[in-house]
């Protein structure tokens, strides 16, 4: 029974259950901007931008998802997804001066954007250098 357990599922997907949740806070209103900013000075805010329909952002948040170990303590974690939220997206470039990427994750602290990755890169960025 154990070799079907790990074809199906089994003993490794209810380790990947049990493994806590990433804190995502939805980012799907351009007023959230003004508040990232305002947060960032007590505390890192991070941006995550994600297209649904590219694998290789698929590809990156899953890497990203899979060594995130910060609580919401720790880091205020934003997710937009690019196109249900395009016209935050696009504010969010403006509002950071950052050119747009997909995917992209951008570090706000103390008002202003002190990292920002897009693609493979993203998995370079030490965010515990920031908190």
């Amino acid at each position: 029974m154990g070799v079907f357990n790990n074809l199906f599922g089994g003993k490794k997907e209810q380790e990947k259950e049990k493994k806590e949740a990433i804190p995502w806070i939805p980012l799907n209103d351009i007023a959230q901007l003004a508040e990232i900013t305002s947060r960032s000075n007590s505390k890192t805010q991070v941006i995550f931008k994600h297209s649904t329909t590219c694998g290789i952002s698929r590809m990156v948040l899953n890497m990203f998802t899979g060594n995130y170990g910060f609580t919401k303590e720790q880091i205020d974690l934003y997710f937009l997804d690019l196109h249900a939220h395009r016209a935050v997206s696009d504010e969010t470039g403006y509002h950071f001066q950052v050119i747009h990427q997909s995917p992209q994750l951008i570090v706000v602290r103390n008002g202003t954007v002190v990292q920002h990755a897009s693609h493979g890169a993203i998995a370079e960025v030490s965010l515990d250098r920031f908190i």
